[in-house]
Parts: C-alpha cells; sequence; structure tokens
C-alpha cells in the first residue's frame, strides 16, 4: 500500500484519522503503531514478525547495553545489535546478488550454478536498518538515553509515515516528540498542506514524466535516436525527483498532522551548481546519515592525507550507491557521483563559480541526468546504448510524446527551478518551510490542497500507471 493508492487516500487515512482523533493523549502513540503494523503487514505480511521480533530484540539488546558499565560489556552489545540488523540487510537485499554473481563467475570457468531459492525483499529494509542504527549508535555515544517503553521503540521504528521510504530520523531528533508533543490545529492544518502538496507532486507530475519515461527506456535501445533518449532522460529526472520528493512531503505532511516534525528530505537540488551542492539538497536525511555514520567515524575530512581523504569520500558513494540496490550499475553511479565529488574538491567549484550562477547550475543539471541513465538501466550494455545515442546528435529527431506531457514538462521544470530567482526562492520558503500562517493565507492553502487532492484521486481513479521508485529501496 503507496499513500498515493485509492485504498489509502479514501479508506485508510480517513479511519486513522479519525481514530487518532478521538482517541484520549496517552493512547495516540499506540494507535500510531497498531496502524503501522497494519500497514506494513498490508505490504508484506511474511515479514512482519521478522521485523517485529528483531526490532524487540534490539530494544532489549540497547537497554542492556545503557546500563552496562563496562566499556567491554558496551561495545559487546553495540555490535551485536549492528551485527542482527545490518545482517537483515545483507541477507535480505544482497543474498540474490551475491548468490547471482557466484553463479556468473562458475559459469565462466565451466562449473555448474548450485540450488538456491531467490529470497524476497522485504519493503522499506533498508529505511528499516538505518533507523535501527542510529537508536543503537545514539543511545551508545550518550547522545540520548533510550525509550523506557518497548511500544515507543516500534512506533520509532515502525511509524507507517516514514518506515516505508523515510525520510531517515534519527532517534535523537524524535525521541522527546515520541514522548511529549502536542496536538495543535495548526499542525495539522500544514501537515494538511504538505500532503496534498506531495500527493500532487506524486501524482500529477512524477506519474506523467514516468509513463514517458518509462515507454521510451523500457524499449528498444538499439532503434533509439537522440531526440528520444534526451526525452527519455529528461523525462526519468523530473520523474525520479517528483516521485521520491513528493512522497517524502507526504510523510512529512502525515507526520506533522500527528505533532512530529520530521527532517526535510529535499531542498530544490536541481538548482544545485555543483555535484557537492546537489548532495546537500538530495535526499538530505541519507546525505548526513553517510556523513555522520560512516564519513567522520572512517576518518572524514580529519584524516592525514587527501588520498585518505578522498577514499572515504568514495567508500561512502560506493555504499550509498550499492544502499539503492542490489545490481552493479548502482555501485557504478555511487563512484560517478563520488568521482565527480572528489573532482569538485580538486578544481571543478573553483571553476564553475568563474562561469557564473546559470552555467554552473545548468552543467550540473547535465552531470545529474547522465547519472541518471546509470541509476535507471541495469544492464551496462543498455547503459552504453543509452549514452551512445545521446552523444549521437545527428540522430536527432523531433520525438513523439503522450497527450499532456508537454504542459507538464513545463511545470516540472517550473517548480524545480523556481528558486532561481529570489521571487521563486521566497514563495518555495512560504510554500514548505513556514511553521505558522495567516488567517487568509490558510484559507489559499486549503483550497489549493483540496484542489490538488481532488485532481489527484480523480487520475488515480482513472489510470492504471502509479508507480513509487524508491518503495525497492
Amino acid at each position: 500500500m503507496v499513500f498515493s493508492s485509492s485504498l489509502f487516500l479514501l479508506y485508510v487515512l480517513p479511519a486513522f484519522l479519525l481514530v487518532y482523533a478521538l482517541t484520549p493523549r496517552q493512547g495516540k502513540n499506540l494507535v500510531i503503531l497498531l496502524f503501522s503494523i497494519l500497514f506494513y503487514s498490508w505490504g508484506a505480511p511474511k515479514f512482519v514478525f521478522v521485523i517485529l521480533g528483531s526490532t524487540m530484540l534490539d530494544f532489549y539488546l540497547v537497554q542492556t547495553m545503557h546500563r552496562s558499565t563496562q566499556d567491554r560489556t558496551r561495545k559487546l552489545l553495540l555490535g551485536t545489535s549492528l551485527a542482527m540488523n545490518v545482517g537483515l540487510l545483507l541477507y535480505f537485499k544482497y543474498a540474490n546478488f551475491f548468490v547471482d554473481n557466484v553463479h556468473a563467475m562458475m559459469a565462466a570457468v565451466g562449473m555448474e550454478p548450485f540450488a538456491w531459492t531467490k529470497v524476497l525483499l522485504p519493503i522499506g529494509i533498508s529505511f528499516y536498518t538505518f533507523q535501527t542504527l542510529t537508536y543503537a549508535i545514539d543511545v551508545y555515544r550518550k547522545v540520548h538515553d533510550p525509550l523506557d517503553k518497548l511500544t515507543d521503540y516500534l512506533l520509532y521504528i515502525m511509524s507507517f509515515p516514514q518506515m516505508i521510504a523515510g525520510p531517515i530520523v534519527r532517534f535523537n531528533t524524535i525521541a522527546d516528540q515520541i514522548l511529549y508533543r502536542e496536538s495543535k490545529v495548526e499542525n495539522f492544518l500544514i501537515g494538511c498542506y504538505r500532503f496534498c502538496i506531495g500527493l500532487g507532486k506524486k501524482v500529477l507530475i512524477a506519474n506523467v514524466m514516468g509513463e514517458q519515461a518509462d515507454l521510451i527506456m523500457n524499449g528498444d535501445l538499439t532503434q533509439l535516436d537522440a531526440g528520444m533518449a534526451w526525452l527519455g532522460i529528461l523525462a526519468y529526472t523530473f520523474q525520479i525527483y517528483f516521485d521520491f520528493s513528493g512522497y517524502s512531503d507526504m510523510a512529512i505532511g502525515l507526520g506533522r498532522m500527528m505533532g512530529f516534525t520530521f527532517p526535510e528530505n529535499f531542498h530544490f537540488p536541481y538548482i544545485s551548481r555543483n555535484i557537492s551542492e546537489f548532495w546537500r539538497r538530495w535526499h538530505i536525511t541519507l546525505g548526513d546519515f553517510m556523513r555522520d555514520y560512516l564519513y567522520i567515524p572512517l576518518g572524514g575530512n580529519r584524516s592525514k592525507t587527501t588520498v585518505r581523504r578522498y577514499a572515504n569520500l568514495w567508500i561512502v558513494f560506493l555504499i550509498s550507491g550499492l544502499w539503492h540496490g542490489s545490481s552493479w550499475n548502482f555501485v557504478l553511479w555511487g563512484a560517478f557521483h563520488g568521482c565527480f565529488l572528489i573532482l569538485d574538491r580538486l578544481f571543478l567549484v573553483k571553476l564553475l563559480d568563474r562561469f557564473g550562477h546559470i552555467p554552473s547550475v545548468l552543467f550540473t543539471f547535465l552531470v545529474t541526468m547522465i547519472g541518471w541513465v546509470i541509476f535507471r538501466l541495469e544492464s551496462l550494455s543498455e547503459i552504453g546504448l543509452y549514452l551512445g545515442s545521446l552523444a549521437d546528435i545527428s540522430s536527432f529527431q523531433m520525438p513523439n510524446v503522450l497527450p499532456g506531457f508537454y504542459p507538464i514538462l513545463a511545470v516540472a521544470a517550473l517548480f524545480s527551478f523556481l528558486p532561481l530567482s529570489r521571487l521563486g526562492e521566497n514563495w518555495a520558503n512560504i510554500a514548505f518551510f513556514r511553521d505558522r500562517y495567516r488567517p487568509i493565507s490558510h484559507l489559499g492553502w486549503t483550497l489549493i490542497s483540496l484542489c490538488l487532492l481532488v485532481l489527484s484521486i480523480a487520475y488515480i481513479a482513472s489510470s492504471d500507471f502509479n508507480p513509487f521508485i524508491y518503495f525497492r529501496f
């Protein structure tokens, strides 16, 4: 079940909000937890008990670690918690990838592959793992005391707004909100606005872009001309942004309705002037996690040599790429971005600054689009064919597109690059990042939200195309 489905919008969400509103304050966390378990069970009934069991075990491991006064015991318990949670991720997400590569090597030397039953991937396993890691590590570092109640910990891990696709919520930023938060009407209204904006981004923009992108990128790439190639990757570039950021907006909005403040996950990444800035604006919670829980522990900027510093950066982005999926194209995508991050530090940022703001944004956007080719196509041969078509300008022809594509493409570009102007930046801050509104503003945003909601439901009801790219992660 995804947020942009008729089932969720017309039945699950209204039922949850009604029960949640009628429940006394001391029982609200339990309502969220029960709905979260039902929500996860709907999408992954075979795995819900694995998630519940490992989460319960982790809760008691961290509790014991926190009470221990022996450094050796604390490290042992931390290691056990990390090993269990990372082990689950490695098994469920990468076992098939490992076996497939072993089979390929065996076939290359003439050996028969061994029998193997494919492992199914639990939804949201990557986001689940990252949140369990932040809990154990934050408690070990004494950043925050652990939660006293098992149900509160289960709520932190399994809260349905953000368990499936983030944003990654660190324990130390949300712990106090789990225990003490106020239900305010204004928070609820702002959450509704944010949810409807995210829903509109996902359904009215990302789905239209995705249908065109799939038509091109899932077709016969040997017959692809430059016009279709550029149109396909442009459509996918906007699809993945509005799909993922829209879903993050919906998660943030749902959390706000319940009194939670989740961290922002996107901040107009396509206006970045270099790849380093892009990663400060794209999937912000993943970048922050990788920096604080991997890059800095590896030595980060404190490394004694430049080579070691760049090696740390490269390792982080190789892992970040592999986190996105168990396929070599994701590793290549991580290496691609890691390469540009190193080039930024060597000379590229200073060079781009000399060309000015707009040329820097266009160059970074082009690099990002090339990266999305690698991200989207799993086969290295397909990646090669597609990049070749992009470069073969002599084959350019005006592409035929699906009805209504170009107007939505214009809307996608407008909203992606809006903050390049001062007026656009002010509007974006008002739309996304304000905590209070005047009464007249509430009226305006209520009307906008209702329009987006009605249009989105109408689109969902009339179309069979409603994918969610990051569902697999």
